[in-house]
């Protein structure tokens, strides 16, 4: 096989049982399995991480059912390629259009699939790494199954470069020695397409003797990830740096981690998505606004597109590292959560419960609850957790401006209850 196509594709699986990882998916008894094997598929999403298998699984099912197989990427199709495969397919019974990326498609391209779906014309098969339920249109959801992939296993990885380092005509002819696994798993983050041109890589740099160790590894990925992961490779690692600069309120850095996402094709509604986040996370009531202009800025995105879009993208960034920071609201709900774990499922108080028939009432449910609107500044104290987390303080704001407010409205409010 020509040594200038990636490992990753000389090495792809063309059958289920070649295919490394998704048990759920692929494996015995599966339900996609079954289907498979019986000849009776229908359009489906296959929504996972980079790297799990999502165009191999699609490949596997038209070499297996032997049927006519069409091939489009959102990245760089349009409408009128669509069409011209739908024509296609009306001379070609049973086709399959397989689209990568297709939650980069918007909704008119998305609306030209309905039909031929609908009809039989082609079965769709989709790949995401972003949530169908907010990035595919709802006709076309509900006529596709959604399977989800999970990022491979250690064990997978393993069996992923081994099988390589047997199968592959190039490799096989040089003397590799895995000697060590550790790095080229922990660099690659489940993603098996990764991992192989990594592996490639190495081998590449090795000549024609190579012992493959962590610490070998990891110079030559330091020396060449950045051609190696000039395909977005290093999605995670960026986000994280983008959103560790705005953390830590250095907009001079977020703009910069922006411009390498947005430069390298990231999807735009991706990384608004994470502001949001953000804005809750790591600025939340120390300044409120944030989450309004994070919000805002995800509609303005999603409607502009790019290239305007890195411009609202920036507005966003920069205002939210520039804003001051809080971790209040999750840790709240961390702290919460872990007295649900310790606890479980305390009883409501009976004067806080809802009481809509008579035997509630004659119950107690509701008995003794005051009114806090009849009572002076709103406010009556009385207790809203149950009695064996009574008095417990989840909430403690942040030391800002914002939040001390909010400190000393309650101290007023519940004096020395909570220890605001």
């Amino acid at each position: 096989m020509n040594p200038q196509v990636p490992l990753a594709e000389r090495v792809r699986p063309k059958t289920l049982d070649e295919l490394m990882g998704q048990e759920h998916l692929a494996g015995p008894g599966s339900i996609l399995r079954t289907a498979i094997e019986h000849g009776r598929i229908h359009s489906m999403l296959f929504w996972g991480p980079p790297g799990t298998g999502k165009t191999t699984i699609a490949n596997i099912i038209a070499h297996t059912l032997q049927v006519p197989f069409f091939q489009l990427s959102a990245i760089n199709a349009g409408v009128k390629d669509v069409r011209e495969v739908i024509e296609k397919a009306k001379e070609s019974p049973g086709a399959v259009l397989f689209i990568d990326e297709i939650h980069r498609f918007n909704k008119g391209q998305q609306d030209a699939l309905l039909g031929a779906v609908e009809k039989g014309i082609i079965t769709l098969i989709g790949a995401t790494t972003e949530n169908p339920s907010f990035e595919i249109n709802s006709a076309l959801l509900s006529r596709c199954q959604v399977y989800v992939l999970k990022a491979l296993e250690e064990k997978d990885l393993v069996r992923l470069m081994e099988n390589a380092l047997r199968t592959d005509e190039w490799l096989a002819a040089k003397k590799i020695v895995l000697k060590e696994s550790g790095a080229l798993i922990n660099i690659s983050g489940g993603d098996g397409r990764k991992l192989l041109n990594l592996l490639e890589i190495v081998c590449e740099a090795g000549g024609k003797e190579v012992v493959i160790t962590d610490a070998f590894v990891m110079d030559i990925a330091q020396k060449r990830i950045a051609q190696y992961d000039k395909g977005g490779e290093q999605h995670y690692d960026i986000i994280s740096a983008f959103i560790k600069s705005i953390r830590g309120s250095d907009p001079n850095a977020a703009v910069y981690w922006l411009a390498r996402m947005t430069e390298g094709g990231e999807d735009v509604k991706f990384i608004a998505r994470r502001l949001i986040i953000l804005a809750s996370e790591d600025i939340g009531n120390a300044n409120p606004t944030a989450l309004v202009m994070a919000n805002a800025c995800f509609e303005a995105v999603h409607k502009i597109g790019m290239p305007e879009a890195s411009i609202i993208l920036t507005q966003c960034a920069t205002y939210l590292a520039s804003s001051p920071k809080s971790n209040a609201a999750v840790m709240a709900i961390m702290d919460a959560q872990a007295a649900v774990a310790k606890h479980g499922d305390l009883p409501v108080p009976l004067h806080i419960r809802n009481a809509p028939t008579s035997l509630m009432k004659k119950l107690g449910y509701g008995k003794d609850y005051r009114y806090s609107h009849n009572y002076e500044n709103n406010f009556s104290p009385q207790e809203y957790l149950p009695k064996e987390i009574a008095g417990t303080a989840f909430f403690k704001p942040g030391k800002n401006a914002r939040e001390e407010e909010l400190r000393k409205f309650l101290r007023n409010l519940w004096k020395d209850k909570y220890g605001y």
